[in-house]
């Protein structure tokens, strides 16, 4: 069997490109890098550390009033490792920085995590594995 790869990119699906990607770009305190248009769909890409990109998709087709649910089959939330607590701790000082609201930091058995929504409800969470 083949070594599991790292993931490369995620790709979400958005309502309105031009409220989520303000978001993600202060989130992310960055630019997209790219934009993809050769389907039923507008893309736009933010490059990350380590080659991953994290994509924002709006399709022709999207019902206005849906949002994400992370009981529905499907993605529960997108997770960013963080290496230590002062990762952790960066990433809250950076979403105070910029008017995103948080969870505040949760400490649990397993580690440390920070969530946040996006526009559509999309869960984020930065995390640290505890040892």
């Amino acid at each position: 069997m083949p070594a599991v790869p790292a993931v490369h990119h995620v790709a979400m699906s958005v309502r309105d490109l031009s409220v989520s990607e303000p978001f993600y770009t202060k989130l992310f305190g960055t630019e997209p890098a790219m934009t993809l248009s050769d389907g039923p769909f507008r893309r736009r890409v933010f490059a990350l550390a380590d080659g991953q990109l994290f994509g924002l998709t709006q399709h022709e087709t999207v019902a206005p009033d849906d949002r994400f649910d992370p009981v529905r089959v499907g993605l529960d939330h997108v997770g960013f490792g963080c290496s230590d607590p002062d990762a952790v701790t960066a990433w809250r000082d950076h979403l105070d920085s910029v008017g995103i609201e948080h969870s505040g930091i949760v400490e649990a058995d397993y580690g440390l995590a920070l969530s946040v929504k996006d526009p559509d409800g999309n869960a984020l969470e930065f995390f640290m594995l505890a040892n």
